[in-house]
């Protein structure tokens, strides 16, 4: 029964990292907040920070091969089709055109188990031929590639064998990932291994009844493993695993899992998208009766001085180890307009204005990923939208790349190592009990000469 019930609770837990909302806790209001930091973004982040852009394999390539999530759309006919995504495998050659514009130095991509091996004991030259044009071309456009070796997807047969539950699951997770380290060893990429690893585990769970406890366990040895292997075979690698940083719960959600992988990362990798939103005391209900859905992830809480939270909770708890934003970005439903008015510009900016107060109070942050480059398949919908260009995959059969407000702004940002320093966020700091309770409450931060905008 204990361990049930633990089973149970690391399950909720994992929900929470999908960027749902967690209910807020009561926390006291220091009477009178510590003084303003030195003005502004106090300077920029400097000529040797790694601006970058984030995608992922299975969201963005199209023409995919069957593997656990072609499978899981299959099962799930309220989700939009997977059609070919945004076609990312063959115009590849223009969206990393497009990253290197931005001057982007760092391009994160995955490398898709499921089109390495489509058997057991099959490997796809084609496969690794894709990857090989695609790494030589960031390479060529003067970036360094990002790899992830596990992006929430692996192959059919694998699926079929019972994916995490199958007992065979490290040793040919490991087989995979060993090859495709031997193969891009020599570009000399930075490496993830496995992306936001809870998240991952509250979709196993979902889908196919995979023990919660079970798979972090593998997760964390798959992690371990591989990250000894890509040290032996490119001794001077930066390794990490990223996570979905969930406000509020950080210890009790991510915490587990770096207890158990903390030792073997060369840095931190932080995705960061939404702050705490307060629980509803009226549930709203349905003509007929029923819960109304979740709200989208457009309508989630968007608070942008929780990125400086989530890298002073890693700077504290990992003290001198670099810190990665790996992911962030807004989303917005089918690229509308958001109904606060805030924009992609407005929030890429207060954003950055967060990073570089964090570095200028001492924490280790060394580089920066937007999510995303482009729009993408969001695990079952099209209609989040994430990218600094958008993609309309339903309405628009070229799947033209449309540029946003965003993308002269990051232009502009990368070109200056920052935002000016006098510059202040268009998003005020909201009530310490909407960010990141408790630290946002024990030590709020604030911005010269503003006061911090009431709770919505």
């Amino acid at each position: 029964m204990r361990r049930r019930l633990h089973r149970l609770v690391l399950a909720g837990l994992a929900a929470a990292a999908m960027l749902l909302p967690v209910a807020s806790v009561a926390y006291a209001t220091p009477a009178t907040p510590p003084p303003a930091a030195a003005a502004g973004s106090r300077g920029s982040l400097g000529p040797d920070f790694l601006w970058g852009v984030a995608a992922s394999g299975f969201q963005s390539e199209g023409h995919a091969p069957d593997s656990n999530w072609m499978r899981y759309i299959d099962a799930n006919p309220g989700w939009d089709r997977y059609r070919d995504a945004i076609d990312f495998r063959s115009r590849y050659p223009g969206d990393v055109a497009l990253a290197a514009s931005l001057g982007s130095k760092v391009f994160r991509i995955g490398i898709e188990w499921a089109r390495l091996q489509p058997e057991p004991g099959v490997w796809d030259e084609d496969g690794f031929a894709f990857y090989d044009r695609l790494v030589d071309d960031i390479v060529t456009n003067g970036m360094e590639p990002m790899l992830t070796l596990d992006h929430w997807v692996y192959p059919g047969w694998e699926a079929e064998r019972g994916g995490w539950r199958n007992p065979g699951m490290v040793d040919d997770w490991l087989a995979n990932a060993r090859k495709v380290v031997d193969r891009y060893a020599s570009r000399n990429p930075v490496w993830v291994t496995v992306n936001e690893p809870v998240a991952y585990i509250m979709h196993e769970v979902r889908q196919n009844d995979t023990d919660a406890d079970q798979m972090l366990g593998k997760v964390a040895q798959v992690h371990n493993q591989i990250y000894d292997y890509i040290h032996q075979v490119q001794p001077k690698a930066l390794v990490t695993s990223n996570v979905g940083y969930v406000a509020g719960s950080e210890s009790q959600v991510n915490g587990p899992l770096m207890d158990r992988i903390g030792d073997k990362l060369d840095f931190i990798g932080v995705d960061y998208y939404f702050g705490l939103e307060p629980p509803k005391t009226n549930a709203v209900n349905l003509p007929d009766g029923s819960a109304a859905p979740p709200p989208g992830m457009w309508e989630l809480p968007i608070r942008p001085e929780g990125i400086y939270y989530a890298l002073q909770h890693y700077s504290q708890k990992f003290p001198g180890k670099p810190l990665w934003v790996v992911e962030n970005g807004m989303p917005t439903e089918n690229g509308k307009p958001r109904a606060d008015g805030y924009t992609r510009s407005d929030h890429l900016r207060d954003t950055v204005y967060w990073l570089q107060r964090a570095k200028a109070d001492g924490m280790n942050l060394v580089g920066y990923n937007y999510w995303s480059l482009t729009d993408n398949y969001e695990w079952g919908s099209y209609t989040p939208r994430f990218g600094l260009y958008t993609v309309d995959v339903l309405t628009d059969p070229s799947l033209t790349r449309k540029p946003t407000d965003a993308v002269g702004t990051y232009r502009q940002i990368i070109t200056a190592g920052g935002v000016p320093a006098g510059y202040e966020p268009v998003r005020l700091p909201s009530d310490c009990h909407l960010v990141d309770p408790p630290a946002s409450c024990d030590s709020p931060v604030t911005v010269p000469s503003a006061v911090p905008a009431p709770a919505p």
